[in-house]
């Protein structure tokens, strides 16, 4: 499963976290005064209550063969389950399913001479069926179960990362929603399959599967395992016939309908198969095409063939989260639908590879208990990271590797957590930034600890031993184990399951007379919630252009390591792999800083220096480095450059703008072009200024016929700075597709610049957006409208009403209504300024009778507002939105 990207994605300028300072050493209470501020802002570790454990066995159910068609008008599922099990251990004589919504109409016994009719009780969402004897382990039994799934009679929520839990979705089934094709698809995690079939919907259940689809004609099906035949009906229905040989577990099972296009491809004999919107076939092999090399890759990589019949993706609308690995058969939200021009803005392929490795983690080798998820999810995450590594270079996968450390050291301020947990209040609350992100890089400092060969040995032998198997993290440990020969306690106690990071302090020294150079680092993290880490690491020292490789392994609160050297090093670089999961006060040198992005090897350290070196001061060296900054090989590098040579405008030997200029027309990367815009933007405001820049406003004109929509995101706001009327110019001249891909910026043109004409904008964009869209779209439309009159205000709360009842997600809801709040405030503030102004002017008359007026106008704005919001409350039941209320009356 990967999750929506707004939670994926954080800003990396909020999330630095990595300190420095420009003494070289500190003292010992300088450090404890430094850590006492840092655990001020640590999460505090969460009391649990309740143990999850895995679901204990009853039977082994072994094969689910499902026949469905469906009512689209009603939004039903018409389904016949033959379900084969035999008792676990213990002798049965009744069982449970889980089903949830379901009418049943019929159970019976579905044996060699017929079936015989069983008794049965349907309460709670569980089928309790009484068998006709007593059976033992060993014998099979065969229960047929006539029934109609609901789904859309359901009362469930979902969560953050997957927004519904239905089970079974009805997209457009009348047709009647313009621009939006008729589609069924499933979902099955974490336990939503019995939602539209019986089963035992758990992680650690095993079955093979066959499904026949019955469906108009017209339509495209797909399921697990391999199409094997179709039938053509009297009534101009067809019947496909899918059957997986292999087990998996219940909540992979799936299904989708509708007109597709279906692009073939090829790896080995294994038919690999892209399922997209008609407009999108020319596109598909470009989204998926490096699908066989990937299959490839992971297979040498691994020492594992992909061990399924087929390997299928498609692309669905309205998904309620952002993909999901299907046994053969993944699904992907439409956002990864692009044309060759959205295609230059982000690919989606590292969705595509994290998919694909589930197929071994996840898929072949399953978590037995949602405790366990991170064996799925942190290797699918660090799955991303070997693609990139093999196809990119390791710069390029660096780079999303610090983004995993980003996302989860900003996510762990709020939820300290460990990462194997088997006390979480709901089994939703696994999928975080901790299963994700902390496990993939807890993942990466194994293999670093022990080495490439070890690491993928011991994967091949984990994946051998436990396939079509349910695991917890023991086994990953005992793989590892078996290879190294280490007992690695103590590495998967301390990550795997313990809670928090290490923050640590790096301090130097030299004697010129022993010629020694000390290391010192101290763990200055609250040793009461987390205690010491042990972390053996690389260090290296680099003497006259020369560079020695140390290890040592840091154990205790503080520790210092001397190393003879034959000069004063120019650079000692601590974590030389820059493995670890950890926040770190490095007291390095500027000289050094210096030297490290100039020398040391990894982009990594580069990133480091260049985030060190903004906080000292301007000086020849520096102005040099991040100048050579802007002609970094890594895109990011060039990136983070433009951010940060505000300093250097003024200084003419360097001709800092005409260099921004450049990037921002013909640097190789988009991303590259759109900072340099908005920062070009940015650093010549001419409101800031006071004056336009003729050359400039020439630029973004040019920029907006860049193929990348980002680019010409960032231009057309750009241009609208300098002249805004010439910016709305060019907003009308945009054909439908350009407008359709610029909403977001267009209302960022109008937030800032349009009058009460622009407000019919918002509220058609809004339709035309996808929930996450949404989210953004609203933010903008709330600044829009704080500078509106009363009328238009009136207007734009109707649709904030609207998303803040009708939106899906409980998250999408909640900021909606801090938006209103927004509003609100804007209100409360004018009211006080005009308080104000009557008892300044309590003596005039005329002055206060216009100021009441106007005050009384507000009061009738808030009270319009307040009576908003007391309808959204009346409509609302979620509790995390409801505290919304609590807060607004403090």
């Amino acid at each position: 499963m990967r999750i929506a990207d707004i939670f994926c994605k954080v800003r990396v300028g909020l999330l630095i976290l990595i300190l420095a300072s420009c003494s070289s050493s500190k003292k010992a209470s300088e450090i404890a005064q430094a850590s006492i501020d840092l655990d001020s802002v640590q999460a505090q570790p969460t009391i649990y209550e309740k143990y999850n454990a895995a679901e204990t066995r009853i039977i082994d159910l072994i094969h689910t063969k499902l026949r469905v068609k469906f009512d689209l008008g009603k939004a039903h599922l018409l389904g016949q389950a033959t379900l084969t099990f035999e008792p676990y251990f213990y002798s049965i004589s009744s069982v449970d399913f889980d089903a949830k919504g379901f009418d049943i109409h019929e159970v019976a016994l579905d044996t060699k001479r017929g079936s015989e009719e069983l008794k049965y009780s349907y309460e709670d969402d569980v089928l309790s069926i009484e068998l006709d004897r007593q059976y033992s382990k060993g014998e099979r039994i065969s229960v047929f179960i006539d029934y109609t799934a609901k789904p859309n009679d359901l009362d469930v929520e979902g969560s953050s990362a997957i927004t519904d839990a239905k089970g079974l979705y009805f997209i457009n089934p009348d047709g009647k929603e313009e621009n939006k094709p008729t589609q069924i698809w499933t979902q099955g995690e974490t336990e939503s399959s019995s939602c539209w079939f019986p089963t035992i919907d758990v992680p650690n259940e095993r079955m093979t599967q066959e499904l026949y689809i019955t469906v108009d004609n017209k339509f495209i099906t797909l399921s697990n395992g391999t199409l094997q035949y179709s039938t053509l009906n009297e009534d101009n229905t067809r019947t496909d016939y899918w059957k997986q040989e292999l087990p998996h577990a219940p909540y992979l099972a799936m299904m989708a309908i509708g007109e597709f296009a279906i692009v073939k491809d090829q790896w080995r004999e294994i038919e690999v198969n892209y399922y997209v919107e008609q407009e999108y076939e020319k596109h598909a092999k470009m989204i998926f095409g490096n699908t066989p090399e990937m299959l490839q890759f992971y297979s040498d990589k691994l020492g594992v063939d992909y061990p399924w019949g087929k390997y299928a993706q498609i692309v669905v609308r309205d998904y309620i989260s952002g993909a999901m690995e299907n046994t053969s058969a993944v699904i992907h939200g439409e956002f990864l639908q692009r044309d060759d021009r959205e295609y230059l803005d982000d690919t989606n392929e590292d969705v595509i590879a994290h998919e694909l490795f589930h197929h071994w983690f996840g898929d072949l080798v399953t978590c037995e208990s949602w405790a366990n998820l991170p064996l799925n999810e942190s290797f699918a995450t660090y799955g991303e990271y070997l693609w990139n590594e093999y196809k990119y270079g390791r710069e390029e996968a660096d780079y999303y590797l610090q983004k995993d450390l980003d996302q989860y050291l900003w996510s762990a301020t709020k939820k300290n957590v460990d990462l194997i947990r088997f006390n979480y209040e709901d089994k939703e609350d696994m999928f975080d930034s901790h299963s994700y992100a902390k496990g993939g890089r807890v993942l990466h400092m194994l293999r670093k600890y022990v080495g490439d060969e070890a690491f993928f040995e011991s994967l091949r032998i984990y994946l051998e031993e436990n396939k079509f198997k349910s695991v917890e993290i023991h086994h990953l440990r005992l793989a590892f184990e078996k290879v190294t020969g280490e007992d690695l306690n103590w590495f998967f106690n301390q990550w795997f399951l313990s809670s928090g990071h290490p923050y640590l302090f790096i301090t130097y020294d030299y004697t010129d007379s022993i010629k020694t150079q000390t290391l010192t680092v101290s763990q200055a993290h609250d040793l009461k919630a987390t205690p010491l880490y042990s972390l053996p690491v690389t260090v290296d020292i680099y003497v006259n252009g020369k560079v020695r490789r140390e290890k040592i392994t840091v154990d205790s609160v503080r520790q210092t390591f001397k190393f003879k050297v034959e000069a004063k090093p120019d650079l000692v670089n601590f974590d030389a792999e820059k493995m670890l999961l950890c926040i770190k006060r490095d007291y390095k040198s500027k000289e050094a800083w210096i030297y490290q992005y100039h020398n040391a090897a990894l982009y990594l350290d580069r990133v480091e220096a260049l985030d060190q070196l903004k906080k000292f001061q301007d000086d020849g060296d520096l102005i040099t480095t991040f100048a050579d900054a802007l002609k970094d090989e890594h895109w990011n590098l060039r990136v983070k450059a433009i951010k940060n040579v505000k300093h250097l405008l003024s200084e003419p030997n360097y001709n800092i703008k005409d260099q921004l200029m450049e990037l921002a027309q013909n640097d190789v990367k988009s991303d590259v072009r759109a900072t340099a815009i908005l920062l070009l933007s940015n650093y010549y405001d001419p409101d800031s200024l006071g004056k336009k820049d003729p050359q400039l406003e020439s630029l973004y004109h040019s920029t907006l016929s860049d193929k990348s929509y980002v680019v010409i995101g960032e231009s057309i706001y750009a241009l609208a700075k300098e002249n805004h009327e010439a910016a709305f110019v060019e907003i009308d001249s945009f054909d439908e597709k350009t407008t359709e891909k610029l909403l977001i910026d267009i209302a960022r043109v109008f937030a800032s610049y349009g009058t009460n004409e622009q407000n019919s904008f918002f509220g058609e964009a809004y339709e035309k957006l996808n929930e996450y869209e949404k989210y953004s779209l609203l933010d903008i439309y709330s600044d829009y409208l704080i500078k509106q009159d009363d009328n238009t205000i009136n207007d734009g709360l109707e649709l904030f009403k609207d998303a803040a009842i009708n939106q899906d997600a409980w998250w999408a809801r909640l900021t909606t209504l801090y938006r209103i709040e927004k509003i609100l405030k804007m209100y409360s503030k004018r009211e006080r300024e005009v308080l104000d102004d009557i008892k300044v002017n309590k003596k005039n008359a005329s002055a206060l009778q216009v100021l009441e007026t106007k005050r009384k106008g507000i009061a009738a704005q808030k009270e319009n507002i307040n009576t908003a919001l007391a309808d959204i409350k009346e409509k609302e039941s979620d509790t995390k939105v409801l505290m919304f209320w609590d807060e607004l009356a403090q």
